[in-house]
This record gives structure tokens, sequence and C-alpha cells, in this order.
């Protein structure tokens, strides 16, 4: 995934986004899923992964990205990212600048002088693992699946390399692994999770600013974050059923 933004006003952002403000739906307390899915909820009683973060506990540190990277033999060129960290700065000209220097690895600094600056904070990204994943839709050869356990993966013995899905996932989290031709993306640690190990990005942090879970167990942890706090996903509209649930997400992340 190759990371490039634009600036854009915030007034102008404001104005095209309509009703949901920049792309963002509140969760129900009540009735946290069924809203923000717009589909069926799982059925049966099997594990169902979602995450969480909370942006206001991000700093920025990049553990996430570098531990990634070491853990699942991501090419280490500034271009690749199973995830990654960015960092919005909001002027005081209401100008929306976006950074992510090796994917937050390499340390931020601020674009502008502190005495310009409105507002800034770190939004870390990775794939949403929706639950009616665009991605898998467009794959002619089926390589690209979602598992019983709600994860959005890739089979690599049956993929080839055609980009489809690269170009069809809305939140950037698809790339092609240049030493092997096919696809690749974040897998939640698929491979730790089925030892029972949490994943790499989330032993990492080192203010628990990411949770994960099981969504079907409402004593679980992540479910128990997004019921007790007012979180959003990316891009509702697109209807993904994204189970990428954000504290704190300000309307200018895109």
């Amino acid at each position: 995934m190759a990371i490039k933004k634009d600036n854009i006003s915030r007034r102008e952002f404001l104005r095209n986004s309509g009703l949901f403000a920049g792309g963002v739906v509140f969760v129900s307390a009540l009735n946290p899923f069924r809203f923000v899915f717009a589909t069926k909820e799982p059925v049966g009683k099997g594990v169902w992964y979602g995450i969480a973060i909370d942006i206001e506990k991000c700093i920025g540190c990049g553990n996430c990205a570098k531990s990634c990277k070491i853990e699942n033999d991501v090419p280490k060129d500034p271009f690749f990212f199973r995830n990654w960290v960015e960092q919005y700065t909001i002027t005081n000209d209401d100008e929306v600048l976006v950074s992510s220097p090796n994917g937050g690895i390499d340390q931020f600094k601020q674009p502008v002088p502190e005495d310009e600056i409105y507002k800034t904070f770190f939004v870390p990204k990775m794939c949403n693992h929706c639950a009616k994943s665009p991605c898998t839709q467009v794959c002619p050869v089926g390589a690209s699946f979602e598992s019983e356990e709600g994860l959005a993966l890739v089979d690599k013995n049956y993929c080839i390399g055609c980009g489809y899905c690269v170009q069809a996932c809305p939140y950037g989290c698809r790339y092609i692994d240049p030493s092997t031709g096919v696809v690749d993306k974040c897998t939640l640690c698929s491979h730790r999770l089925n030892k029972g190990l949490d994943p790499a990005c989330m032993m990492s942090c080192p203010t628990g600013a990411r949770i994960y879970g099981d969504l079907n167990d409402k004593e679980s942890a992540v479910s128990v974050f997004i019921k007790e706090n007012n979180c959003a996903v990316l891009k509702p509209q697109l209807n993904t059923g994204s189970k990428l649930f954000y504290k704190a997400l300000s309307q200018e992340v895109q």
C-alpha cells in the first residue's frame, strides 16, 4: 500500500459530507452492531472477530506497524504495510494535513508551526475485516475469502496477482507483494490466533489503544468497549460491514 494524501479544506470537507459528516456513523449503545453492519449478524456461537481502536490513546509510536512488518515478513520498503499510522493536523485556517512517514515507523514531525495548529491526533489504520468485503466479491478465482471467524483472508496458493481486490478495497489495505507477485494484507495475525496468541500489533501497543475479540461474546473486551464508548466506522455509506471500530473518530479522517 502506497500512502499519499492530498490536503483538503475542512470547510469544503464538511460541506460535501452531508448527513454522515465525513463518512462516519456512531454505534448505538443499545444495539451496537446491527446498524453499523447493515447486514446479517453471524450465525451460530463461534468466534467472530472485531477490532476497536481508541484514538485518544494512540501516541504515534509506530510500534504496531514495525512489529507487523517483522512478524509477517512485510517488505521493508516504505510503500507496503499491513497496518500503519497516520498523523492528522488541522490548522487554524481549516487545512487538513495528513502524513505517515514510513507508515508511522519513522518519527513524526509537525508540518506547520505549533501556533498554527488547531488540533492534531494519530489514527492507526489496518484491514477492516468487513462482513461484506468488496475485495472478496471481485476476486475471479476465489483466493480472497472470508473465514468463519470473520477474517478477510487471501489464499496465496490460488491468488493470480490480478490486483482486482487491491483496487476494490475502499480502505487501501491491500498490496501486491513484490517478492511473491500475489496479494498480501492484514490477517489479524491469524497464525498467532490459531495458537492462542495475540496479534503482533496488539502486543506491541504501549498504551492499549488497540483491542480485538469476539463480537459474538457480549462480555469480550471489544464488545464491552464498543458498548461503553461512542464508536464509529469509516465510510459506512459503502455498506461494507466494517468490523474496525474507532473511539473519538474525528470527522476529518478519511
